[in-house]
């Protein structure tokens, strides 16, 4: 994410007590920026959220460059319960770039285990260990709906806090439940279908769910959910 003066309290030092964020400092004209810049991300990335990555532009945030006193970029840190423990300057090899985040992302459990196999009995068996198991709970929800059994799929989602791959579950197993399968296999005409519902929306709370799950299955990337839900909104309001 890219983090400001104003939301650094909130999306670094906040966000650092519930998981390790690294904090990398840069500038559009600094070429070694971006060179390091695409390394940390996939290194980043690989933790599977074990580790998050916050980018500040120190051109355009100052305050931040200040509080960390910086005289040079690319500078990097790595934050943990609202503190340094770890940090590096200018540019380093990819190597070098893994072993850092790797320190902070924490040991996988059994349960993360299991939920990296994919099956049925392994996810289940990682609910067992840890029942608020993100990543078990959204796979097994997963192959729920894609068997068609969307009530247990909801239930488990329901346990959890929302996230956005919950959220896009949830309206799947939700539009299952009404006998719409946006898997691809149902063939469903997605314009057609958001067409038939818009006309029903405004006084039709049923009518507005679906709408609304629509539109989140089919995503933000989707040209076609920007359009619709600016239509939605004109005949609600």
């Amino acid at each position: 994410m890219d983090v400001t003066d104003q939301t650094f309290q909130a999306e670094v030092l906040d966000r650092s007590a519930t998981v390790p964020v690294i904090v990398d400092l840069w500038a559009p004209w600094c070429g070694p920026c971006k060179t390091l810049g695409p390394m940390i991300e996939k290194a980043v990335a690989d933790t599977g959220g074990a580790v998050e990555l916050a980018k500040v532009n120190v051109d355009d945030n100052p305050s931040v460059a200040q509080a960390f006193n910086v005289q040079s970029i690319p500078a990097v840190f790595a934050i943990s319960q609202g503190q340094v423990v770890d940090q590096f300057i200018g540019a380093v090899p990819e190597a070098q770039i893994s072993a850092f985040v790797q320190r902070l992302a924490p040991a996988p459990t059994e349960a993360d285990t299991l939920a990296a196999a994919g099956d049925e009995a392994s996810l289940r068996k990682a609910l067992e260990l840890e029942p608020d198991h993100v990543g078990a709970t959204e796979g097994l929800a997963r192959l729920l709906i894609d068997r068609g059994d969307p009530a247990e799929a909801l239930a488990l989602l329901g346990r959890l806090p929302e996230t956005e791959a919950s959220r896009t579950l949830a309206a799947q197993a939700r539009l299952l439940e009404v006998g719409v399968d946006v898997s691809g296999a149902g063939g469903v005409d997605m314009e057609a279908k958001l067409d038939e519902l818009l006309e029903r929306v405004r006084d039709d709370d049923v009518a507005r769910q679906e709408f609304v799950d629509l539109l989140e299955a089919m995503g933000p990337d989707d040209p076609r959910t920007k359009e619709y839900r600016r239509a939605l909104t004109a005949r609600l309001y």
